[in-house]
């Protein structure tokens, strides 16, 4: 895919989401650029799953900017794509589920037949084809989405906590998943709070803390030395949520 061609980078400036009581993101500005891994890290409650749906478009910010700096007049949810941590299913079968995604985005159907076969077989899910969604391990119903995704070739894939509920085994499935997708050129950025995990996947690292992005940098950097003292605390295991001190209002 050539750099012209993609809407990508994202850049939020200022971004922040409010309720009538909280303010849950807190004046964020950053920048993902095409290429590499983003992990999002932070404990439950840090804003991470709130801030994917704010980057995908789902809600939208109560103040700040969030603009595809390479959109040049597309509508950037043409070229993207989300799985949450409990894929929703249509009751149909495997196939199907991919299909109707593909018939929307208006893919040819003289083609849909292949690509939903490709995007099964990148899962492992090729024999359940005609399985009903519902029937599938809650490990396969994520590979499906998956599938789902990888089949619409996002340009951008956001994925929240995909192997949240899920054993080693069917983990190492989905991480492997991700790795082809990445290799294949689409722009991953995933919420996690596995160390473990972001060991392995990441390029860059996110850590946020409480609404705020407290530290962006290099991944192999940031687990080497990182620079904010929350982020220290999170990578010895410390129960950040037990923090009280407010950060800067």
């Amino acid at each position: 895919m050539s750099n012209a061609s993609r809407i990508l980078p994202l850049e939020l400036r200022a971004v922040t989401f409010e309720t009538e009581r909280h303010r849950l993101i807190k004046e964020m500005s950053f920048q993902l650029a095409a290429e590499g891994r983003t992990i999002i890290l932070g404990s439950n409650g840090a804003g991470k799953s709130l801030l994917l749906r704010l980057c995908h478009g789902l809600i939208r910010p109560s103040q700040g900017e969030i603009i595809w700096q390479g959109a040049a007049g597309r509508d950037p949810k043409h070229f993207q794509a989300m799985v949450f941590q409990r894929p929703v299913m249509l009751r149909r079968s495997a196939a199907a589920n991919i299909h109707f995604p593909l018939s929307i985005r208006g893919i040819p159907r003289s083609s849909r037949r292949h690509v939903i076969e490709e995007a099964l077989r990148l899962v492992g899910l090729g024999r359940f084809s005609r399985t009903p969604a519902h029937l599938l391990s809650i490990g396969e119903q994520q590979r499906l989405a998956l599938a789902r995704a990888w089949a619409l070739k996002p340009q951008i894939l956001f994925l929240d906590e995909p192997t949240a509920n899920l054993d080693p085994a069917a983990t190492h499935v989905i991480e492997e998943v991700i790795a082809e997708m990445d290799r294949a050129g689409t722009k991953i950025v995933m919420t996690t709070h596995d160390l473990g995990q972001a060991r392995r996947l990441a390029d860059e690292i996110m850590f946020i803390h409480r609404g705020r992005l407290l530290e962006k940098a290099p991944a192999a950097a940031f687990f080497d030395c990182p620079q904010n003292d929350m982020a220290r605390s999170f990578l010895r295991g410390e129960l950040l949520w037990w923090q009280r001190r407010e950060l800067t209002p």
